[in-house]
C-alpha cells in the first residue's frame, strides 16, 4: 500500500509539473518534437518557400520579386536532415525542433547571434541588390553605424555610451572589409538596438515576409517572419526561422504547441509565444527601413 501511494504522488507531482509549470511545459512540448511527425514539411524542397508545406484550406501570400520577401522566400536551405551546428564546429545538443536549415555560415568567432543572424541576412540583400549605401544599423548606444562610412576608413571610438567617429584605416571596398564590418555591427548591436531603430508593423496583415518578431532585451531575441500563409477569412498564419546565442545556424522551427499545423503558428489575439527552446513573454513585430 505504501508503494502504491508514492507512486500516486509521483504520477500526481509528475502530472502538475508537466501541465501547469512553466518549465515542464516547456520540457513536454520539447519531447513532442521528438516524437510527433511534422506533415507540412517538403523534404525535397531546398528554399524556404518550398520546404514549407501549406495546410488545406490556405493559400501562400505572395511576394514580389526583387523585394527583400522574395529573397527570404527563395532562400537557399541545405538538404533535408541537415543539423543545426553551433560555431564552435559541435553539432547542437537540440536536433528535434527545426525543418530545415538555411545555407549561411557560422563564423567560428562566435559573434552572429540571434539578430546579428538576421542583421546579416540583411546586409547581404542589400549588398546583392546593389544597394550598398542603405547598409546601416545602429549601435545599442544610439549611434549609425553604416557600411560606406566604414568602407571609407572611419572606425567608432567607443567610451561608454560615447561614441565617434575618425577616419583611422585605408579605405577598403571590399567583401572581406564587408564581413568585417558586420563583426562590428554584430558586437554593439542587439535586439534592443533592432527594436528602437526598425518601424513598428501595425497589424497582423500588414506583416511581411523578412519582418521580425522580437522581445528587445540583454538578453532578448529574435525571429525573421520565413513564410505566411491566410485562409478566405482572412486569418492569417506565419512561419519563423532564427538564429541562437551562443551563435549557431539559421533554421526553421517547428510549432511543438500545434504539431498538426506545425511549423505554423497564430498571432492573433497573442501577446506572448511558445517556441521550442523560448518563450516570448511579450513580443512587437518590426521591419527594416
Amino acid at each position: 500500500m505504501k508503494k502504491i501511494c508514492i507512486l500516486i504522488i509521483l504520477i500526481g507531482g509528475a502530472y502538475l509539473f508537466f501541465t501547469f509549470s512553466t518549465k515542464g511545459k516547456k520540457v513536454k512540448e520539447v519531447a513532442i518534437t521528438y516524437i510527433a511527425p511534422t506533415s507540412l514539411v517538403n523534404k525535397e524542397g531546398l528554399t524556404v518557400k518550398t520546404r514549407i508545406g501549406v495546410p488545406e484550406g490556405y493559400t501562400r501570400v505572395q511576394t514580389e520579386e526583387n523585394s527583400f520577401s522574395y529573397y527570404i522566400h527563395n532562400y537557399t536551405l541545405k538538404p533535408a536532415g541537415a543539423k543545426v551546428i553551433n560555431y564552435d564546429g559541435n553539432p547542437y545538443i537540440y536536433q528535434a525542433g527545426h525543418i530545415g536549415v538555411l545555407d549561411i555560415p557560422v563564423p567560428s568567432n562566435g559573434l552572429q547571434q540571434c539578430a546579428d543572424a538576421l542583421i546579416r541576412i540583411r546586409a547581404e540583400y542589400l549588398w546583392e541588390n546593389n544597394r550598398k549605401d542603405e547598409i546601416g544599423f545602429k549601435f545599442t548606444s544610439g549611434h549609425y553605424c553604416s557600411w560606406s562610412q566604414y568602407a571609407q576608413g572611419y572606425r567608432p571610438n567607443i567610451n561608454g555610451n560615447a561614441v565617434t567617429f575618425s577616419k583611422t584605416a585605408t579605405p577598403n571596398h571590399s567583401k572581406d572589409s564587408f564581413y568585417k564590418y558586420l563583426n562590428l555591427i554584430f558586437t554593439y548591436a542587439g535586439t534592443y538596438s533592432l527594436s528602437e531603430e526598425l518601424i513598428k508593423v501595425p497589424t497582423l496583415l500588414d506583416v511581411r515576409v523578412g519582418d521580425l518578431l522580437i522581445y528587445p532585451g540583454f538578453p532578448g531575441h529574435v525571429m525573421m517572419v520565413a513564410d505566411i500563409i491566410e485562409n478566405t477569412q482572412g486569418e492569417r498564419r506565419f512561419a519563423f526561422f532564427q538564429g541562437n546565442t551562443p551563435a549557431q545556424s539559421v533554421h526553421i522551427i517547428k510549432n511543438a504547441t500545434n504539431t498538426k499545423m506545425s511549423p505554423w503558428y497564430t498571432l492573433q489575439g497573442k501577446t506572448t509565444l511558445e517556441t521550442p527552446i523560448y518563450t516570448f513573454t511579450s513580443f512587437e513585430i518590426v521591419r527594416f527601413k
